[in-house]
């Protein structure tokens, strides 16, 4: 979710090409559960990284072929999503054998994205008909800190860092047709995610003792493609824009044989995207019910529906050699459905 306006709308006309936002995301969430009498249940039963972004942010419009971008990227839990914390269940082995074990823990660490829009070629109406984004957003660590649980009861303080990686992010839109009556859209954008810095997740007790949880991930691309066609106020549906979209992502997996965790979905992933959306302006009714334009201030002068399904096809993937645990070897499938619906008010 995320809200944003422009300072010359506001009535600071001097800062007419400032704009400023305020996004919250949750971009390396996890959420995952395994029979506790699972094959690998000595290495993990469930893990959660309810992490949240919050991202105060500011673009500035040098001139109208470029604009220029950055925000703060601050990385925390909150207690109304999940537990609070990031945590990870198994079960105990030798003298713990059968024993319900959680290491958990919570912190904030801070990054920055900074942002480059090039608009090179525009139509006789100033609307960009080719551009060029570049984005790069900053490693950030967190330190998290919590306890080590058996059986619920607390045994030790633990912490260990966390490592978020370093992407850097090209893209380039193009729109073959962009008149007032309708618009195509062409995306593709190509994203290289420094998961190389993410070496270990080593636990450290209170008690002085170590539990590794060895990483060693690498850096891989993701490339995605996408395409949008809008119909502007069409005859049959007057007062609305109506958008259908479609997209291919991949993305490769960043973890080695050697340190896989099942707590993680490692697998290499195709995701296939549709989606439609719908903009309502003046005297239309959102839903049939409510006004989409007024005349207040405080009432917006526009409302957006967006609907999406996403599927995601996971490449199978057998591992061998697995240095956590024996348990963990073996051949690994998944698949995701995923849905999201979305309103927006434009004011």
């Amino acid at each position: 979710s995320y809200v944003s306006a422009n300072l010359g709308s506001l009535g600071w006309n001097s800062l007419s090409d400032v704009t400023v936002g305020l996004g919250l995301n949750s971009p390396f969430g996890l959420n995952i559960r395994y029979p506790v009498d699972g094959p690998f249940n000595t290495v993990v039963t469930s893990a959660a990284l309810p992490l949240i972004a919050i991202k105060p942010t500011l673009a500035y419009k040098l001139n109208d072929q470029l604009a220029i971008g950055a925000s703060a990227d601050i990385y925390t839990f909150a207690s109304f999503l999940g537990q609070g914390h990031a945590e990870q269940k198994q079960v105990g082995t030798g003298p713990l054998a059968g024993a319900s074990i959680e290491a958990n823990g919570k912190g904030t660490g801070a990054g920055a994205t900074f942002s480059l829009l090039y608009t090179p070629l525009r139509n006789s109406d100033g609307k960009p008909i080719a551009s060029i984004g570049l984005i790069y957003r900053t490693q950030a660590v967190l330190p998290l800190n919590g306890s080590l649980l058996v059986n619920g009861a607390k045994v030790a303080d633990a912490s260990t860092s966390l490592v978020l990686p370093q992407i850097y992010t090209g893209a380039i839109a193009i729109w073959p047709v962009r008149t007032s009556e309708r618009e195509w859209k062409l995306e593709l954008d190509v994203e290289y995610v420094g998961w190389n810095s993410n070496r270990n997740l080593d636990i450290h007790l209170s008690s002085g003792q170590v539990i590794p949880q060895p990483q060693q991930w690498k850096t891989v691309p993701v490339v995605a493609i996408g395409t949008e066609y809008k119909w502007l106020n069409p005859s049959w549906l007057p007062h609305w824009d109506v958008a259908i979209r479609s997209g291919y992502t991949r993305t490769e997996n960043p973890v080695p044989d050697t340190t896989f965790n099942p707590a993680t979905i490692s697998l290499t992933a195709n995701t296939l995207s549709i989606g439609t959306g719908f903009v309502c302006k003046g005297p239309a009714k959102f839903l049939g019910l409510v006004p989409c334009g007024g005349t207040s201030a405080l009432w917006p002068k526009a409302i957006g529906l967006d609907m999406a399904f996403q599927e995601w096809f996971y490449e199978s993937r057998a591992i061998t050699g697995n240095i956590i645990s024996p348990t963990v070897d073996g051949t690994y499938h998944a698949y995701i459905h995923l849905g999201t619906v979305s309103i927006n008010f434009i004011f």
